[in-house]
């Protein structure tokens, strides 16, 4: 367990009992993508952005798969375990007073894998266009833990059933889950920022 199993960008938080922040690219993106938003959405917090050590063609992701939707399990299942204990590290160094997650894309499905592997980590999460395609295992340590989904309506890569699928199943475990959706794709629009702010604002 380390705080360096990833390259990684961090800003200290700025007291000892301040909330730690993780954010997760999306494919192709890095460390740098959401680093700035992240410290805008909560400026206290400590900020810890990992950059994806896979790499598709030259864009950086956090776990492989075969084809767009179409996921190497048994590659997702090392690199979960390798993340969960990358955000382990950086927790009991930080003894923060409470973990958030936010990731986009290929980021939020890395996150969503971590918490359903080790819910205890994140108190709170923000899965923008997530994409699980595969029905998980019952986790009712996920209950009571606020999740924010944000979708779009006619997003091709995140078809939204699933995301409904994800968001009906999380609240199945006694998540606090919410879907904010959009009327586009696979963007960010300035409406699921707002549901953000208001998400992380509570």
């Amino acid at each position: 367990m380390s705080t360096h199993s990833y390259q990684h960008r961090i800003h200290a938080a700025q007291t000892s009992n301040s909330p730690l922040f993780f954010v997760f690219h999306g494919t192709g993106g890095d460390e740098n993508q959401f680093f700035d938003f992240a410290r805008r959405l909560i400026p206290s917090a400590g900020i810890v952005s990992p950059r994806g050590d896979v790499s598709e063609h030259g864009a950086a992701r956090f776990f492989r798969r075969t084809a767009e939707g179409v996921y190497d399990m048994d590659d997702l299942a090392v690199r979960t375990r390798t993340m969960a204990d990358f955000v382990k590290a950086h927790k009991d160094a930080a003894n923060p007073s409470d973990v958030v997650g936010l990731g986009y894309s290929n980021g939020a499905n890395i996150l969503a894998s971590v918490m359903l592997e080790q819910p205890e980590l994140f108190d709170a999460a923000v899965l923008m266009h997530p994409l699980i395609p595969w029905t998980p295992a019952p986790q009712p340590k996920l209950a009571g833990k606020r999740v924010l989904v944000t979708a779009g309506q006619r997003d091709p890569i995140c078809p939204p059933d699933r995301t409904q699928a994800l968001a009906d199943y999380l609240a199945a475990q006694g998540t606090d889950v919410t879907i904010a959706w959009h009327p586009g794709g696979h963007e960010i629009q300035q409406s699921e920022i707002g549901a953000i702010q208001e998400f992380l604002a509570r």
